[in-house]
């Protein structure tokens, strides 16, 4: 793909990164350490299955058997063998006896290969096939065998970390370390400023069964491991100077000393962050001893003053000693779902914090960033396979940021053999050496990184702000493109069929655009162009010297060609008024036309034709099924069919949409499809176009600008947001992780260019994505693993810029660490994704089953395998104890739910919601917040720009916690609901609602009256402060026991039981049942 170029000399970037962008620049170039032109890197990682990955396309037979995925569906290398819901399933079983596959009658069953049948890992033997006797069977595979590695090629793999003694050789079952390990500093090193103690404690005893005293291989907290510098100059004796960490400064972090817990079945360690310990076998005769910055051997080191003692991180890690983070207790404390019912928590749920050093911890990436869905890493497959849960990584990598240290330097810092960027998780055996957390190459540090542009001293590369941000953006030099950047280029096409026209949305569309024309993303490059059509294409010129805008029309529309296309992009500076005089006539040039017919797909290829030579964003707002020209469809929603979850069509009817979309994206183009439409418009298909060009999807369910003027408000501020956020052109994604781990399915819009290259012509900071992953090989002698996102685009400014997000995380070796490390959002997002998947390539009644099993295959395995105390009831981890509730949630959510009371085109618009949102929205989405807004104090309120924002407590869904005396607010994401309870006091409805008493609301009231009171000022901060937190808009109804929106209200309530659906209670007794089987 071509690869934008080299930036300017940098200018105004506010606009790019937000209000807190820090610059860093440095002086003059040597030692460049690039060696290719890749965009993004130079080596990926080795991916469990060579070739492409198709995008999104289900894969019937495995290329290789990649080990123990759950199988959702789409672009997905591993084996998918449940295509539909009667195909044979194969699934290893949980104990050593092999178990035959189970059929299912089928014309065409497909079997996996039989190297996937292989039960040498102990595997999950719960797959859940529709119709058989459940727990047993899930629609996703959890386990194959792990792909083996003979033990000799690991070849960047050091047998042996710097500072690690092993007294004794620990034999492969063993579960104890044979003796602890003692780390000193051979007198003629530098002094050790940072170990993962804390400065003045003591080295743990030698002989404690749980945490072993090791050299520095604790998991690094995620976000930034502690580095271990010496001092530029060392004078004294070792342990003169223990500096104390400086913890306020956000790029100038210096760490202090760490502990983390100890591993069980560590042979030999790698050494994680920053400390200058002796190198691995091959590098150790690189200086002779006592040099300085090397430790004088590997295996020896002679008593010095200063101890380095640290715990390694493993398996017993949590019950031992803690190191900076205090787990409590209840973390591993086992609940019974059937008798506490009050589980969910008053305050929105955090996402776990690793367990990780706190020094260490800080410097990690922000897990509304990116996050996994283990913050306890499983050391093998077979570990990962017991617990039943899914390992992946969600992330929000353009997210807005207020603060965003940038750096300009001619040298970015990566490791030579797998590309990755340097970041707080790296080690630096010396001032001139580091090696990379992901590969353990040794690298060489280049002579310009010595030099720390913060600090303005030479000598301290681990202090520089590359390797002490988890999340910092690089300016990019000339090697990263293959092509200027391009500039900043908007196509707008508009439908102006009959039925457009009628709804008014081009009035509005119109308006909008104008006001924001000069907050558009861009520079004195920046471009726009019109089109609009019904059964014609018509193009508008915008000349320069004209005195208005010219209109060609292209009725020939089995061949699309572009009349005079050097007039039809223009700049926007210089041909401003025109445009301007467009957007005020267009709604009215249309208003008497009787053209039905709409030709979207020439209209599309007429847009890519005129887009292609710069690459861009082409918006498209359609009204209505296509019915002429390529790409026309036909009706395919059967009202009466609804119900039926086999039979409705999720597929797309056509490939065409799919296929100029990867058109687009080879072109650096991006298609946002923005549909207003009553009828049905098959999404389904019309999706596509967005999907595989990294674009947006927006549905507007029966827009009218009379008729649903709610609507129209939602229409104009999404559009405003939408026209004037930040946008990155021409964009790459790579998500890299440590050796060991592999990546095999990707989530979200874009096209998968390589295996493991995501290609975004356009980025935008409201998308998010998701990667499902495996362990490849076991990840013994790792006490931390690494995973690291880079995204190289070209801002709107024509600055090629790379952001780049690295997440550090602790392996383990128990279930019970497993469990406890759970992240259940995390979690029931992946399980989301996969399950859109799933219903795309079999059926939504498979996604179903498979959306349950996950949750009797994760307790059952809990329930057997953890437990040492069978218990009645239904028991959880704390770490799980919302896993039901979320899994129900989502069973009840427009994309899965059954019943007649959803179309289609919803339904498919929330599928694709599913697969673009950031997990933050799509929880919100899934379980919306009950609040009672009747009662709201100052206790406790948030103090935001002088705003007094109260802060109530979140009920849970049921209405058995709605009282008629009370009002309460429902934050569904995209939508919100006041129910007004019929005793409600007068107090709030006449100062917040304005209206003498609860008869008198209107039922169509949307929006709260600015009243001067107390009551109504609280209330209306609460509910835009919630708004304010979000992309999208959501239209707010004020309802009553009377209002026919009272059933979407109670659709929500998650806990209750519904016409199709099981309440939270019942759906735990049939979990129970299924579990104890």
């Amino acid at each position: 793909m071509a690869q934008p170029g080299r930036p300017p000399a940098a200018s105004g970037h506010s606009s790019q990164n937000g209000a807190g962008e820090e610059r860093y620049s440095n002086g003059p170039v040597e030692n460049s350490l690039m060696h290719s032109s890749q965009m993004l890197d130079g080596q990926g990682f080795s991916s469990a299955v060579p070739g492409l990955y198709s995008h999104q396309i289900p894969t019937k037979v495995p290329l290789h058997p990649s080990s123990g995925q759950y199988n959702f569906g789409s672009q997905n290398v591993s084996p998918l063998s449940n295509q539909g819901s009667g195909q044979t399933l194969s699934r290893p079983p949980v104990g050593p006896t092999s178990m035959a596959p189970l059929q299912h009658t089928s014309s065409v069953p497909q079997m996996l290969p039989p190297s996937q049948n292989s039960a040498a890992i102990p595997s999950s033997s719960n797959s859940f096939i529709p119709g058989a006797h459940p727990p047993a069977l899930s629609n996703w595979q959890y386990s194959q065998t792990p792909m083996s590695q003979p033990t000799g090629s690991q070849t960047n793999h050091f047998a042996h970390v710097a500072g690690t003694v092993s007294t004794q050789p620990l034999s492969s079952g063993s579960t104890n370390p044979a003796t602890s390990y003692q780390y000193t500093v051979s007198p003629g090193g530098p002094p050790l400023q940072n170990s993962y103690m804390k400065p003045g404690s003591v080295p743990p005893p030698v002989n404690r069964p749980l945490a072993p005293v090791r050299p520095p291989l604790g998991p690094p907290p995620a976000g930034g491991l502690p580095l271990v510098r010496p001092s530029a100059t060392p004078v004294g004796p070792p342990n003169s100077s223990l500096p104390q960490p400086l913890l306020n400064s956000a790029t100038n972090q210096e760490a202090t000393t760490y502990q983390s817990p100890a591993p069980q079945n560590l042979k030999m360690g790698r050494n994680v962050g920053y400390s200058y310990p002796t190198l691995p076998p091959g590098y150790q005769n690189a200086s002779s001893p006592g040099a300085p910055g090397i430790q004088s051997s590997p295996l020896q080191y002679p008593a010095g003053p200063q101890p380095f003692p640290q715990p390694a991180l493993g398996t017993n890690h949590i019950t031992g000693s803690m190191g900076g983070l205090s787990l409590q207790p209840e973390g591993l404390r086992s609940i019974n779902l059937l008798q506490e019912r009050n589980i969910l928590p008053t305050t929105p749920l955090q996402a776990p914090v690793p367990n990780l050093h706190e020094e260490i911890q800080k410097l990690n990436c922000n897990p509304e960033l990116f996050r996994c869905t283990l913050t306890n890493i499983p050391q093998t497959q077979a570990l990962l396979n017991k617990a039943k849960l899914p390992l992946g990584l969600l992330l929000h990598p353009f997210k807005d940021l207020s603060q965003l240290p940038v750096v300009t330097s001619s040298t970015i810092v990566r490791c030579r053999s797998c590309r990755t960027y340097i970041n707080p998780f790296v080690s630096f055996l010396d001032q001139r050496r580091w090696k990379c957390n992901l590969c353990y190459r040794v690298n060489d540090v280049p002579e310009e990184f010595m030099y720390n542009p913060v600090t303005r001293v030479y000598g301290e590369p681990h202090k520089r702000p590359e390797v002490q941000n988890a999340t910092i953006e690089f300016m990019a030099p000339s090697e990263y493109m293959l092509r200027p950047p391009q500039p900043p280029v908007y196509l707008f096409v508009f439908d102006v069929s009959h039925n457009a026209i009628e709804t008014g949305y081009l009035n509005t569309v119109c308006k909008t655009l104008l006001d924001n024309l000069d907050l558009l993303p861009g520079n004195t490059r920046t471009k726009i162009g019109f089109i609009t059509f019904d059964s014609t294409i018509h193009f508008y010129s915008l000349q320069e010297g004209l005195s208005q805008p010219q209109m060609l029309i292209v009725s020939d529309i089995e061949d699309v060609f572009i009349p005079m296309p050097e007039n039809l992009l223009v700049n926007l500076n210089e041909n401003k008024e025109l445009i301007q005089d467009l957007l005020r006539t267009l709604p009215q040039m249309f208003t008497k036309s009787l053209e039905t017919q709409s030709a979207l797909g020439p209209a599309l290829q007429a847009a890519f034709k005129l887009m292609s030579p710069t690459g861009g964003r082409i918006s498209v707002f359609q009204t209505q099924l296509p019915s002429v020209g390529v790409g026309s469809l036909k009706s395919r929603e059967e009202p009466n069919q609804r119900a039926s979850a086999k039979d409705i069509h999720l597929t797309p009817s056509t490939d065409f949409y799919k296929k100029l979309a990867l058109d687009c994206s080879g072109q650096q183009v991006a298609v946002d499809l923005f549909l207003l439409s009553g009828q049905y418009s098959d999404l389904a298909s019309l999706g596509c176009i967005s999907r595989y060009s990294a674009g947006s999807v927006y549905y507007y369910q029966s827009y009218h600008q009379q008729h649903n003027p709610v609507q129209v408000e939602k229409l104009q501020k999404e559009l405003k947001r939408y026209l004037t956020r930040k946008i990155g052109f021409e964009a790459v994604m790579r998500i890299r992780c440590t050796k060991g781990l592999s990546i095999h399915t990707f989530h979200g819009n874009f096209f998968v260019r390589s295996t493991d290259l995501l290609s975004l012509p356009n980025v935008n900071p409201d998308a998010g994505y998701a990667v499902q992953m495996s362990v490849e090989e076991s990840l013994t002698d790792m006490p931390v693993v690494s995973f690291q996102s880079a995204l190289l685009y070209t801002s709107s400014k024509g600055e090629r810029r790379i952001r780049v997000h690295t997440m550090c995380l602790p392996v383990v070796t128990t279930l019970s660490d497993v469990y406890l490390g759970a992240d259940v959002q995390a979690i029931t997002g992946l399980l989301a994704n996969m399950a859109v998947d799933r219903s795309v390539s079999a059926s939504l009644s498979d996604a179903r089953d498979a959306l349950v099993n996950a949750v009797i295959d994760s307790l059952s395995a809990y329930r057997s395998s953890v437990l040492s105390i069978q218990q009645p009831g239904l028991m959880a981890p704390y770490s799980l104890r919302l896993f039901p509730l979320h899994v129900l949630a989502l069973l009840k959510q427009k994309a899965f739910q059954t019943g007649t009371n959803i179309r289609l085109d919803e339904r498919i618009f929330t599928m694709c919601q599913v697969k673009n949102q950031p997990l933050i929205y799509l929880m919100l989405m899934t379980h919306p917040n009950l609040y009672r807004v009747d009662n709201l104090t100052d206790e406790g309120a948030l103090n935001i720009n002088d705003k007094t924002i109260p802060q109530p407590p979140i009920l849970q869904l049921s209405v058995e916690k709605l009282s008629r005396d009370g009002a309460y607010l429902m934050d569904a994401g995209s939508v919100m609901f006041i129910w007004i309870g019929k005793n409600c006091g007068q107090n709030f409805i006449s100062q917040v609602l304005g209206v003498p008493s609860c008869a008198s609301i209107p039922q169509n009231m949307t929006h709260l009256p600015d009243l001067e009171t107390a009551e109504s000022t609280r209330t209306i901060a609460f509910i835009s402060w919630l708004r304010e937190q979000r992309p999208f808009f959501p239209i707010l109804y004020i309802i009553t026991d009377e209002s026919p929106l009272k059933s979407s209200f109670l659709q929500n309530m998650i806990e209750d039981r519904t016409e199709s659906a099981l309440s939270y209670y019942e759906f735990l007794l049939h979990i129970q049942q299924q579990v104890n089987k």
